[in-house]
């Protein structure tokens, strides 16, 4: 079988997996909820509230059931794109929750990812250039303190030091409050000025970001660091770069040209999986820096209760993570010619 059918057949393969692998995330999420202690209609009437009163809006929001009916009726309201309406939110449905949100979380998470990329990868080449060095040392451990930190225990560290002490960054919002914030068009503020052409917001949204940012991307550089440091230690010791060496090329070209190239291959696959580790990072980011993104909002239906907010959320993350994973695995394979399926 060529390399291109085979190739077709694993996409083939994972794309009729992908519903399977929702379906089975639903069921979770759907059980684990309703086995967790605590009644949503308690958190929003209150315990103490009649019976007649809970009963009512238990009919009311389709609890009174039993739980093969509820699973039921919510699998069919999946099927058809609907993923309800929130039990806390005076009537806003998870639709809605989820465009007002998902903005701020998708720049924490682009922006983290550029600074973990880009840290990683330098201090990865440096320790890597550099065997036996002070700098292989250094590297190696940057690699195992970020990649063991905790994340809550980093982000109240910076938030202490640059925030509470030194008063450099602000917490708690994505933007000043009482100033207009960019016009909407994307919905992601650093964006939207730059369209807008306010050079003003976009270094206020910057500095917004920075910290939270800065706390997320530090933790998962470790993962590219060591990645990178691996890999590039077996690249410059392969053959094709040894005889390059031969040829006369200077050594700064035969990193870059040669060695570097083929070693950042295994990041693009490890993309996939740090953009999942990402998302249940940025709960921890969003929660400790009191980001309003989506992962504080799912954090807070939690605490509420609110099934069908927590389980919408979730799935809308399960389907982002399946997508990346699916899109990762396909550019993996175009790019490294070695990948047999």
């Amino acid at each position: 079988m060529s390399r291109s059918r085979a190739l077709q057949y694993y996409v083939l393969a994972r794309l009729l997996l992908a519903p399977l692998m929702l379906w089975t995330i639903t069921t979770v999420v759907f059980l684990l909820l309703r086995a967790t202690p605590g009644d949503p209609v308690d958190v929003i009437l209150g315990p103490r509230a009649p019976a007649e009163a809970k009963r009512l809006l238990r009919e009311q929001l389709g609890l009174n059931g039993n739980l093969v009916q509820q699973y039921l009726n919510y699998m069919g309201d999946l099927l058809r794109f609907d993923l309800g309406t929130s039990l806390t939110s005076r009537g806003q449905t998870v639709w809605e929750i989820i465009q007002s949100f998902f903005p701020a979380t998708v720049e924490l998470a682009v922006y983290s990812i550029a600074i973990a990329l880009a840290v990683g990868v330098l201090v990865g080449v440096l320790s890597a250039s550099r065997p036996g060095t002070w700098l292989d040392a250094a590297g190696r451990l940057f690699g195992i303190i970020s990649y063991s930190i905790p994340l809550f225990w980093l982000g109240m560290l910076l938030q202490l030091v640059f925030s509470v002490q030194l008063g450099w960054f602000p917490l708690g919002a994505r933007f000043p409050l009482g100033e207009t914030v960019p016009t909407s068009i994307t919905g992601l503020y650093s964006v939207d000025s730059l369209l807008s052409g306010s050079l003003g917001q976009f270094l206020t949204a910057l500095h917004y970001l920075a910290l939270p940012c800065l706390s997320l991307g530090l933790v998962l550089s470790g993962i590219f660091e060591r990645i990178v440091r691996v890999n590039l230690k077996q690249t410059l010791k392969a053959d094709y770069v040894e005889a390059a060496r031969a040829r006369g090329i200077p050594e700064s070209r035969v990193l870059v040209a040669h060695a570097l190239k083929n070693a950042l291959i295994p990041v693009i696959t490890v993309l996939g999986l740090t953009f999942a580790a990402m998302l249940g990072g940025a709960i921890l980011t969003e929660v400790t820096f009191s980001w309003p993104g989506l992962a504080n909002r799912l954090y807070e239906a939690i605490s509420l209760r609110d099934y069908p907010t927590v389980q919408g959320i979730v799935i809308f993350f399960a389907v982002i993570v399946v997508i990346a994973s699916i899109a990762i695995d396909i550019l993996s394979a175009y790019v490294d010619p070695r990948i047999r399926y």
